[in-house]
């Protein structure tokens, strides 16, 4: 058994880290643009093709929920593949999924989105294990790198969403043209993929299903990431409700992706020095729901601190929430075990808060009920929070029985 976990947790020899360390971060790029940039065209695909706002509300859902469903394949891939090759292939998918959408129609864009997100949810799950493998000594500091380049890319989705539909003829060829990056991501891997060798697999560990901790880890990630995916989604259309043009709509909430970058580099960084997260992590939902609400309900002149505030609070949580998979976890295998389940369930409870927002506008109007829907979840949040940011480790408590 000593020897298996040696060859586990030792990193491979076929790049140095810092190479793994650039090719985690051309991976993160193009973990969001597949999902932020459909907001913003939102308007035009309903006016195109008679999409109703349950059918939107839908089409912002199920990407999560498969998402979520992905991330089951996460250690059953590590264990078959590799990680590296299994990243490989999530990128590849992700590709797939992007350039499907441009097939036009609404069977293409909802299975485009869906296949997109299952590459996104593997890739979710295993880099959270390289991180634990290759930068052990600096798991804050690579964690908040790749969110950073992640929201990065968010905001690269959202932003030249409109810009690239003008350019490029409409919708379906904008959201295409978001496999390019893709594919580029996938050339550049290729090189960090090792040759199969024998070897002892990765050890088992025991299923965490039971342990209160990693319950509330979960917790933690499912219900920030639903404030994220409400935001993604819906933002551009409160947004339009309240007078903004589409291009305008699209620019905001850029800069709120765009908001998210500083903290998810900093946060994880100053979150893994401290022994306990929770106050960070109430703190951090706080600023979001203030931020939020205030894009609702707030003068329309101040959109734009206001979602450099929001960006600020979502991307301290995602890469908060990142972090705190890191630290509560012993080893690699349990990293992977924790990551795995933290965003399968996590990812599947996040997918109805699109839908639930959608719903409550359509069925009470405006978007009050919504706002107070988007702030009861980050009560819930900060909840589990208190829980999963004490200084504790998954597994204690089924050792203990």
């Amino acid at each position: 058994m000593k020897a298996s976990n040696r060859v586990t947790d030792t990193p491979p020899r076929i790049a140095r880290p810092a190479l793994v360390g650039l090719g985690m971060m051309l991976v993160a790029f193009n973990m969001r643009p597949a999902l932020t940039s459909v907001g913003p065209l939102l308007e035009a695909i309903r006016a195109e093709t008679g999409l109703t706002a349950s059918g939107a509300a839908f089409l912002t859902t199920l990407p999560v929920l498969c998402l979520g469903l992905a991330c089951i394949l996460g250690p059953v891939m590590v264990r078959r593949t590799g990680a590296e090759r299994g990243v490989l292939i999530a990128i590849l998918v992700i590709a797939l999924g992007s350039a499907l959408r441009g097939l036009g129609g609404l069977p293409p864009l909802f299975a485009g989105a869906c296949i997109a997100a299952t590459g996104i949810g593997l890739a979710g799950v295993l880099l959270p294990g390289l991180v634990k493998r290759d930068f052990a000594n600096k798991a804050g500091l690579m964690t908040g790198l790749y969110t950073m380049v992640l929201c990065l890319g968010a905001a690269m989705g959202a932003g030249s969403a409109v810009p690239l539909a003008d350019l490029l003829g409409g919708w379906t060829t904008a959201l295409a043209a978001w496999a390019l990056p893709a594919v580029v991501a996938a050339l550049a891997w290729v090189a960090l993929v090792p040759k199969r060798e024998k070897g002892a697999p990765p050890p088992r560990r025991a299923p965490l299903w039971r342990d209160p901790l990693a319950w509330q880890v979960t917790g933690f990630m499912g219900l920030q990431s639903s404030l994220a995916y409400i935001t993604f989604g819906w933002l551009p259309v409160v947004l339009q409700s309240r007078g903004l043009s589409a291009v305008e709509a699209g620019f905001v909430a850029s800069v709120m992706s765009i908001g998210q970058a500083p903290s998810a580099l900093l946060v994880p960084a100053f979150a893994a020095r401290l022994s306990d997260q929770r106050g960070i992590a109430v703190a951090l939902l706080a600023l979001s729901s203030l931020s939020f609400l205030g894009l609702v309900h707030g003068p329309v002149g101040l959109v734009l601190p206001l979602g450099i505030g929001l960006g600020l609070g979502l991307g301290g949580l995602f890469g908060l929430a990142l972090t705190i998979v890191v630290l509560r976890a012993r080893d690699v295998a349990s990293a992977a075990g924790l990551s795995a389940m933290s965003q399968a369930v996590g990812y599947s409870i996040a997918a109805l808060g699109p839908l639930g927002f959608g719903f409550a506008h359509d069925l009470f109007g405006g978007w009050g009920v919504s706002a107070g829907l988007f702030c009861a979840i980050a009560v819930t949040a900060a909840a589990f929070a208190l829980g999963a940011g004490r200084d504790r480790k998954v597994g204690a408590a089924l050792a203990a029985e």
